[in-house]
């Protein structure tokens, strides 16, 4: 009986992390079975976006700092793999200022993609030792300060990152089953830390810094660990993403990507790992759907198209109405194991009253009632 409760409180708690990567295993699998080059695409950039805001909510979501230069790590991640992977010849003609040792050897794409997200963290680590110290609008603008920074960084050191041409040469790797692995282990590990004794505590500091100081919580250190952990994944993003192109730019790890994976924690929910992702899942559908109709659709002889711009502008009216309308996110800040846990208890509730119910009325009908006295 024991273990029978252990088994089921199990499944309750983990609930949430099972039920999410059931739902992109089944999206890959359809994908896979529907084998159109378009809709592949379109999923496997969805899964990099996943491991993205994932990464972005273990620190956003469990702190409640906004965070506006993870964009940076992704930076960080994309170049550390073309660093490491990038053939040779490529390496000597573009980046001819790394070490000898880069430019002479080539890593696996899965190592390079490990390793490039160690080296986020790495970076992470340095500079969150100054900003992690600030709360609020402050530290939100210290991570602006760093993204701006990686991004003029980056932009003028020709010699190691080509500066703002295009590199290319670097391996495609990246398909909806790769992004799949990413994206489980990202939920998986999301989900072990907010449940851990670190993640705890650090929700503890989101909603009152002064009662977690006051209980003994150290707020910088809880912070730090979940900036780095965050780190790791988002520059395992920018890996996967660098081998699913094949190219990489300076320009596009800046403003829209910061703004776009941002939109995906709002609408979604940042206070709930569910939330992440169903965010990340609106926002692909929706700026699909946007992208089509900006291409054209055909009617008959006619052809219908909306102007270009029009996905910014939908991405626009999409967190406006959430945040006038549902400002807690689609997921309502609630973990989707949470809730079916808790419609399934009322929905048993209710079955068991009615049964109750239905067993008095039927013994009531069958007891014989009092004799009358004649």
């Amino acid at each position: 009986m024991a273990s029978r409760d252990y088994f089921a409180a199990s499944l309750v708690r983990n609930a949430t992390p099972i039920i999410i990567c059931s739902a992109i295993l089944l999206i890959v699998i359809g994908t896979a079975v529907a084998n159109s080059a378009a809709l592949d695409r379109t999923v496997t950039e969805a899964l990099i976006r996943v491991v993205y805001v994932v990464g972005l909510y273990i620190f956003v979501g469990n702190s409640g700092v906004i965070s506006f230069g993870h964009t940076a790590f992704m930076a960080v991640g994309a170049y550390a793999t073309a660093w490491q992977d990038c053939c040779s010849a490529t390496k000597s003609l573009f980046m001819p200022a790394l070490p000898k040792l880069l430019l002479e050897s080539t890593v696996p794409p899965p190592l390079a993609t490990i390793i490039s997200g160690v080296v986020a963290s790495l970076f992470a680590a340095l500079v969150g030792v100054v900003i992690i110290r600030l709360s609020g609008i402050s530290a939100s603008i210290a991570t602006f300060a760093v993204l701006a920074i990686v991004n003029v960084t980056f932009s003028n050191w020709d010699s190691v990152t080509a500066g703002t041409s295009t590199l290319v040469g670097i391996p495609s790797y990246t398909d909806h089953w790769v992004g799949l692995l990413w994206a489980v282990i990202a939920v998986c590990a999301a989900h072990i830390y907010q449940t851990s004794r670190f993640g705890l505590s650090l929700r503890v500091s989101r909603e009152d810094e002064v009662a977690a100081k006051a209980s003994g919580v150290n707020i910088f250190t809880q912070r730090l660990i979940a900036f780095v952990i965050s780190a790791f994944f988002v520059g395992v993003s920018g890996a996967l993403y660098a081998h699913f192109l094949g190219t990489i730019s300076v320009e596009a790890f800046y403003i829209d990507i910061t703004l776009l994976t941002l939109a995906m924690l709002v609408v979604g929910g940042m206070n709930s790992l569910s939330g992440a992702v169903v965010g990340v899942g609106a926002i692909s559908l929706l700026i699909e759907v946007l992208r089509q109709l900006e291409h054209g659709f055909a009617v008959g002889s006619l052809t219908i198209s909306v102007p270009g711009g029009t996905q910014e502008i939908g991405l626009g009216l999409a967190m406006l109405l959430v945040l006038i309308f549902r400002r807690s996110g689609i997921a309502g800040n609630q973990e989707i194991g949470g809730q079916l846990f808790r419609l399934a208890q009322s929905a048993a509730v209710r079955y068991v009253a009615r049964s109750g119910n239905v067993a008095v009325s039927k013994h009531s009908s069958s007891t014989p009632g009092p004799e009358r006295l004649t």
